[in-house]
């Protein structure tokens, strides 16, 4: 059976993008060398089908592999947000959205990004999570009803731009 890679296209940043980029590479040339030099050191350690380390080895070898083709994938998949061309009008992925909680009138700012790119601690959210799903397609002024684990949030859009 042949097994199909997921055809999705994704939106990144250029910032996401070169981090794609970066960790790829890091994962061909050094990742690639390290898995080498710790499968070389088991193989001289003696009779292979009794040799953990030398098993452990190859399983690393093909975690690396998968998550190797899994970048690639993604990669081949990827598509540039211009961020000149993000219209500020509606909530849209590449959108910093400032919204503010009617019940406690907490405001937050986010950037609306990709699920690969999300990083809350960054200020940025996936377009996938419940408050980016809610988030998208509002216009200044509009409230979204967003369900949270602590059930039911109104938010006000208050401000939008790149």
């Amino acid at each position: 059976m042949i097994s199909v890679m997921s055809k999705k296209i994704s939106y990144y940043t250029r910032e996401g993008l070169d981090k794609l980029k970066t960790e790829l590479a890091e994962l061909k040339s050094k990742g690639r060398a390290d898995i080498a030099r710790q499968i070389a050191e088991a193989r001289d350690k003696g009779d292979l089908s009794e040799n953990a380390e030398y098993d452990a080895a190859k399983d690393a070898q093909g975690h690396l592999e998968a998550k190797i083709a899994q970048l690639e994938d993604l990669l081949a998949n990827a598509r540039l947000l211009d961020e000149a061309n993000v219209d500020t009008s509606r909530v849209s992925i590449l959108s910093k959205v400032t919204i503010r909680n009617k019940k406690n009138s907490a405001s937050f700012t986010y950037m609306l990004v990709s699920e690969e790119e999300a990083d809350l601690k960054a200020g940025k959210i996936s377009t996938m999570s419940p408050i980016g799903k809610g988030l998208l397609g509002k216009k200044k002024g509009e409230v979204a009803m967003i369900k949270t684990p602590a059930g039911e949030v109104e938010f006000e859009i208050t401000n939008i731009t790149v």
